[in-house]
């Protein structure tokens, strides 16, 4: 006899991106429930709608109050929510819809990119008792003020992870439409494979590099509670990609993957005086704006002047560049330039920790197309590299058939 599971599964926006896929979601969801497991189901806004909604703020204020656009676009959940109930109950499977702040999902107050503090799962494990399937609004919650708060793109995977995390769930399945996680994106690499299987550290450099199969924040929740974690197809059957918290030496591959990310830009501020202290006020301004800085690179001259790069996400480059230009002007430093027609890629894997020649052969093989680094970042299990952006997809594919990824997985991987 199968025993019970607790099992939270989470659909994105394709997944329940018209009637006709929210029926068939419901159909996967009641034949789950019939097999004698529990069942949450988080979502996310139909395809589209969360765009809609924001273009619609935009049209009546383009400068939209922050805590007013966590209003609207929370709604595109709400109607997800409904109609999966509603499809379920048609099925004869009890089912029961709560946005966000209906099952007090506590957030700070951070409006648009909030962090979940903690969950009250007391009404969702009393429907569980009485059969319910419950269906939760993901990517949204509500701060001590009572004020609805959203948690950024992606934010439904964050939502999903948390609750699994807080009803100690047996599995985490976040279905996508894509059918695991790929060595790399098969649109650049068609011989791409997907993995059965890969370590929450390396899914969470993958999804910190720019693989967009996971919301970074949610792996970060999965690994710190040990959420045991499965990307599957919504649109067809198979194992999907588990992430796992054991690492077996033995059978960890040399290179899992290659991320990448066109979202990128750097700044250079040339002939910064070279004296203690001058780092930390070039980047307090920076992160004063509240702008993430990635890759940093300091080049001593011979004239006690410094050349301070850094990269930030493309989207923050112009405003980087207005700050650092009165920062340079205070600093007394030459000049500020930058360029924001560049990209990252990355090689990651647990393999790095006992094998050597990793960047030998990365930085060969990309020499060998003639495609120039312009900047190298390193940590355990990973190296990236930053190259013009015209080289993006070529660097990509030569990378991914340099290391072997195109090959037929080893047992296990």
């Amino acid at each position: 006899m199968k025993n019970m599971a607790l099992i939270v599964q989470k659909y994105g926006g394709t997944s329940v991106g018209s009637p006709e896929r929210i029926l068939a979601v419901a159909e996967k969801v009641a034949r789950r429930r019939a097999s004698g497991d529990d069942m949450v189901v988080v979502v996310s806004a139909m395809s589209g709608e969360t765009d809609r909604l924001i273009s619609l703020a935009k049209s009546v204020n383009p400068q939209a109050p922050a805590r007013e656009l966590d209003v609207l676009i929370s709604t595109g959940e709400q109607v997800t929510i409904a109609l999966l109930s509603m499809a379920l109950e048609r099925r004869g499977c009890a089912a029961r819809s709560y946005t966000g702040s209906q099952v007090h999902i506590r957030t700070d107050n951070s409006h648009g990119k909030a962090r979940i503090i903690d969950i009250d799962d007391a009404r969702v494990r009393d429907d569980l008792g009485k059969g319910r399937v419950v269906v939760i609004a993901g990517f949204q919650g509500v701060d001590e003020d009572g004020n609805i708060t959203t948690l950024g793109r992606g934010g439904s995977d964050t939502t999903a992870v948390a609750m699994a995390a807080a009803l100690k769930a047996d599995e985490c399945q976040i279905y996508t439409d894509v059918d695991g996680v790929y060595t790399t994106d098969p649109r650049i690499v068609p011989n791409a494979r997907r993995l059965d299987r890969i370590t929450a550290e390396e899914m969470l450099e993958m999804a910190s590099l720019g693989a967009k199969v996971l919301q970074i924040r949610s792996v970060e929740f999965a690994g710190k509670y040990r959420v045991p974690l499965r990307v599957l197809s919504s649109f067809e059957e198979g194992p999907g990609t588990l992430i796992t918290y054991e690492e077996n030496e033995m059978e960890a591959p040399l290179i899992s993957g290659i991320a990448f990310s066109r979202d990128e830009a750097k700044v250079t501020v040339r002939g910064v005086p070279d004296k203690p202290g001058i780092a930390a006020r070039i980047l307090g301004d920076i992160g004063s704006a509240n702008i993430n800085v990635d890759m940093i690179v300091q080049n001593v001259g011979a004239d006690g002047t410094t050349d301070f790069t850094f990269t930030v996400h493309r989207g923050d480059y112009r405003q980087a560049l207005e700050i650092l230009k009165k920062t340079a002007g205070q600093l007394a430093a030459r000049e500020v330039t930058g360029d924001d027609k560049i990209a990252k890629i990355s090689v990651v894997g647990v393999g790095m920790r006992s094998h050597a020649g990793i960047a030998s052969t990365m930085f060969k093989a990309l020499a060998d197309e003639s495609i120039n680094i312009q900047m190298i970042s390193t940590s355990e299990i990973k190296i990236s590299v930053i190259v013009d952006e015209k080289y993006m997809e070529l660097g990509v594919r030569t990378l991914h058939a340099a290391f072997g990824l195109d090959k037929q997985p080893t047992a296990g991987r």
